[in-house]
């Protein structure tokens, strides 16, 4: 905090009073008093062989300020109760709300500051509420029983609150230890962080590496889930694939503390896995396994690797964590091995004949088993993407409904699991056009999900189109943590920034998404929009002519054709959009008649697309593409229609 926001705050001595529970939650309150300064106390400063009650109270009847962290689990506390009851009778007492929750009685008459939404920020106007009531109760004790500044915030929350107290939830919860353990809010490698490689596949089968590759992932997944662990994400991982980099080397690069690694032999009904956890920093082995079982028996080996990992690296610090299982997995073998399958295919994003064999995969899985949750969830993705992509006629309402209703599927047989809300966000915003119905799904994932990369990308890219910046900044910043080679990550930054004005950050996310991935889809359009806006036509085009996406490149195009080389070259290439991919391009048809300055003629095929819905509608709201008509009060109506406004 530059100006430290109080200058005799050196001189000032905190009582953190809290719930064990809490810790979590309490840790970066406690770091960011005592970088503002402050001398805090809190349980964590006693040494060994120290009497608690002793120092306890001694540090109580001295400090300057007893602030207290209210929760479900602290109002009901004896410790934090009395701890309290002292602060408040000593006239110095602050209170907090780390989840929503109320003082108990005997403390509501001094008003609270709602932590409910702070991320970790000493800027934030929490943390600057905090500081002022900090330094009241230091140079006024007594007076009016404690501080009262500013009042909590009172009602319901708005659309931007939730996606706000998601986010301060997640860093709380989702984030949590890890966080404090990992340096989160301080920088440095994460005590906690671990990079899972891919598993070696060393059957004679070539076609069997979707199954070392599944694995891998799904182990991943479920190591995600335990909110105590950083997990480098998939794309960052495998980047190392085939290289001789040592696993210090590979530590170092992806800023974590150990690498898990390892080989699968899959032989008819035998499988050997042979699993090593190795040290970041000296590149031994803390741990390793090799385990030989039935295939049926896949599912019991891969938790058993988890829970020894776990163990390994969380046993000397919280000895009671323990591993529990994948959130909406399943125990069937046949299941999960076309589960692993219809993953493959799908993260391929090859073309329509391999989507449509991921969403076979995903159907066999769960006919198999029609209690697995993540496979009804992927089923659900994929006949979204079908949807939007290749149907035609009739047969995108179609999958749209299959979608909603695997989705709905999923989150009935597990509520905790992120990929299910994530992916009923997913077909009520791109499906069905309800972005205000898609909110909650999206950020139910979001803190369900804080340690799934993807997850994340997926609910920035959902901020980002409902023009919530600071939320999706916020999603991709935890992405990239988890996820820092993968391109996709960057591709997502460069969308935001692009909405939301700021071509610089677009710009240098999208440089580095081609450094990863020269190949990647949808950033030379980006690139060339940021261009088209700007003004530059030629550079647009050149742009636009290296877009690998079809419908994108044809698009651009036609516009900069338009600006270059005269109306008719610019109807010329439409034509050729139009001609191939017919309504499916209602949006991008809109685009480009925003951008020739027909107004009418953009109005009515975004009204077309709304009507036939066009997935491409969910970007209305931030496009800089559509700027030439937001006046329009037709187009405020669009916006209205799609609970935009």
């Amino acid at each position: 905090m530059g100006d430290r926001q109080a200058s005799d705050s050196k001189s000032c001595s905190v009582f953190l009073s809290y719930s064990r529970e809490d810790r979590p939650h309490a840790q970066p309150i406690i770091d960011a008093l005592q970088a503002a300064g402050f001398d805090v106390w809190w349980d964590g400063l006693l040494k060994g062989g120290e009497r608690f009650a002793n120092a306890t109270e001694t540090a109580l009847e001295t400090a300057n300020a007893v602030v207290v962290l209210w929760s479900k689990v602290s109002i009901e506390s004896h410790w934090v109760r009395d701890e309290a009851t002292r602060g408040r009778d000593r006239g110095c007492m602050v209170s907090i709300s780390l989840d929503g929750s109320e003082p108990p009685l005997g403390f509501r008459q001094i008003q609270y500051i709602d932590f409910t939404r702070w991320h970790s920020d000493s800027s934030s106007a929490p943390f600057k509420e905090l500081v002022e009531a900090v330094n009241h109760a230091n140079t006024s004790p007594g007076v009016a029983l404690s501080y009262a500044g500013h009042t909590r915030p009172r009602g319901g929350l708005s659309r931007r609150g939730a996606i706000a107290l998601a986010g301060g939830s997640v860093l709380a919860v989702g984030g949590g230890i890890a966080a404090w353990q990992s340096g989160l809010f301080g920088g440095g490698t994460a005590r906690n962080s671990i990079a899972v490689m891919a598993f070696e596949n060393l059957s004679d089968d070539p076609q069997q590496a979707y199954f070392s590759d599944g694995l891998t992932e799904e182990l991943r997944t479920t190591l995600s889930f335990n909110p105590l662990l950083d997990v480098m994400a998939q794309a960052s991982s495998n980047s190392f694939r085939g290289q001789s980099a040592s696993a210090q080397d590979i530590a170092k690069a992806l800023n974590v503390s150990s690498i898990l690694e390892g080989s699968i032999l899959r032989a008819g009904e035998r499988i050997r896995i042979i699993a090593r956890l190795v040290d970041g920093k000296n590149g031994f082995e803390t741990w390793t396994e090799s385990i030989e079982r039935d295939f049926d028996d896949v599912i019991e080996v891969q938790r058993e690797i988890a829970t020894e990992v776990v163990d390994a690296l969380l046993a000397n610090l919280f000895a009671e964590t323990r591993f529990t299982e994948r959130v909406g997995g399943t125990r069937n073998a046949k299941a999960f091995d076309a589960f692993l399958k219809g993953s493959a295919l799908y993260a391929l994003a090859q073309d329509e004949a391999t989507d449509r064999a991921a969403l076979a995969s995903f159907e066999e899985a769960t006919r198999i088993d029609p209690k697995y949750a993540a496979a009804f969830a992927a089923l659900s993705r994929a006949n979204t993407v079908i949807a939007s992509f290749y149907a035609k006629g009739k047969e995108p309402a179609a999958h749209y409904d299959r979608a909603m209703e695997f989705a709905r599927k999923a989150i009935e047989l597990a509520p905790d699991l992120a990929e299910g809300h994530s992916a009923l966000g997913f077909v009520l915003s791109n499906g069905k056009l309800d972005l205000v119905g898609a909110r909650e799904p999206f950020v139910r994932s979001f803190e369900l999900g804080f340690g799934n990369a993807t997850i994340l990308t997926n609910f920035a890219i959902f901020a980002g189109n409902v023009a919530e910046f600071d939320d999706a900044r916020r999603a991709i910043a935890r992405a990239k943590r988890l996820d820092p080679l993968n391109a996709a990550v960057y591709r997502t930054e460069t969308l935001v920034e692009f909405a939301a004005r700021d071509f610089d950050a677009a710009r240098k996310a999208a440089r580095t998404a081609l450094s990863y991935n020269k190949d990647i889809g949808t950033v030379h359009r980006l690139l060339g929009d940021m261009d088209l806006v700007e003004g530059r036509f030629e550079a647009a085009r050149e742009n636009y002519i290296k877009e690998p996406g079809e419908i994108s490149r044809l698009r651009g195009l036609a516009i900069t054709a338009n600006r270059i080389m005269g109306k008719a070259a610019g109807e010329s290439a439409l034509a050729s959009l139009i001609q191939k991919y017919g309504d499916n391009t209602l949006y991008q048809q809109a685009q480009v008649h925003a951008q020739w300055g027909a107004s009418d003629q953009a109005i009515d095929a975004l009204s077309r697309g709304l009507e036939s819905g066009d997935s491409g509608l969910v970007l209305a709201k931030t496009d800089p593409l559509l700027d030439p008509i937001r006046q329009d009060p037709r187009f405020d109506a669009i916006l209205q229609r799609l609970g935009l406004e």
